[in-house]
């Protein structure tokens, strides 16, 4: 493997299945710079679902995040992801994402500095010569603040975020965590944001990319996937959950194979990002095929 570590230069970074995954309708969304919003604008129902049931695509990563290169094929990279981690790959989640959408270490090398996290759905990334969308979550080295802005290092060079729409924090491992209701209100901010598959931003969640993103908020790294959730954390009988417990289903009224996960809300209630053609909810789970396959509950906090 290249031992060579490399930064995402996009605001957020599609990672395909394979080099050949993306279509022609995907152009948006492989570029340099990459236009998310067109991208998604363009992708009916059934191309939306494409990616889920033709496995197009795997997950995704933020402006500044650090892979690792394991093979190149053409203009593309196979990476692993060790922030996301996955029984797919003991070294991180694997996938395929186009080589220019990445940095090298040599030309972005974040400091040994605070970094400031950005709080807000989307913010606005001001650079020199042009303004950019990153996502929640984003993490940017800290150069300067004042009362208006601060000052981050980015793979694109250095720019200005609003003070109002980040929080600094002096490591990423971050000592103080958050309690299962921060959980809730991290992911109520995103009520009735639509579906995507192997989504990792505000512009689209899937079901275990919401729960990551909301655990991550809160200073909490967990596994990428449902199934690898479902096995850490710390197990908690279906009549003990509490607010901010993860929920997991599985088919066959419970009995098969874990394929959805939410976000208990207390009182009978789940938030969670459902399926493609839907949108980040908070529903009952009394009188719900949610209800018959629920099987696992697991605690971060």
């Amino acid at each position: 493997m290249d031992k060579k570590a490399y930064y995402v230069c996009v605001a957020v970074a599609t990672v395909w299945t394979s080099y050949d995954s993306s279509r022609e309708i995907d152009d948006n969304a492989i570029s340099f710079p990459v236009k998310l919003d067109k991208w998604l604008e363009q992708l009916t129902y059934t191309r939306r679902l494409e990616l889920c049931e033709k496995n197009l695509v795997q997950t995704q990563l933020l402006l500044g995040e650090e892979v690792y290169v394991t093979e190149m094929k053409g203009k593309w990279a196979k990476i692993v992801i060790p922030s996301q981690f996955s029984s797919k790959d003991e070294r991180g989640y694997p996938g395929w994402v186009p080589f220019h959408q990445l940095i090298s270490q040599a030309e972005y090398f974040p400091l040994n500095k605070p970094t400031a996290v950005v709080s807000a759905t989307i913010a606005t990334l001001h650079l020199a010569e042009k303004a950019l969308q990153i996502s929640y979550q984003t993490q940017l080295p800290l150069l300067k603040e004042d009362k208006e802005w601060l000052e981050v290092q980015t793979p694109v060079g250095s720019g200005r975020i609003k003070r109002q729409d980040a929080v600094v924090v002096e490591d990423r491992n971050r000592k103080v965590k958050g309690t299962g209701d921060m959980i809730i209100a991290a992911g109520e901010q995103f009520l009735n944001l639509p579906y995507l598959w192997g989504g990792m931003s505000a512009w689209g969640y899937d079901c275990s990319g919401f729960a990551y993103a909301t655990h991550k908020a809160n200073g909490y790294l967990i596994p990428r996937d449902a199934t690898d959730q479902a096995r850490q954390g710390k197990e908690v009988g279906l009549a003990s959950i509490q607010p901010g417990d993860l929920l997991f289903f599985a088919h066959e009224k419970g009995e098969g194979s874990i394929h959805h996960v939410g976000i208990y809300y207390g009182k009978g209630k789940m938030l969670h990002s459902p399926k493609t053609g839907k949108t980040v909810e908070l529903i009952e789970l009394k009188g719900t095929l949610y209800e018959e396959e629920l099987c696992a509950a697991r605690r971060y906090y």
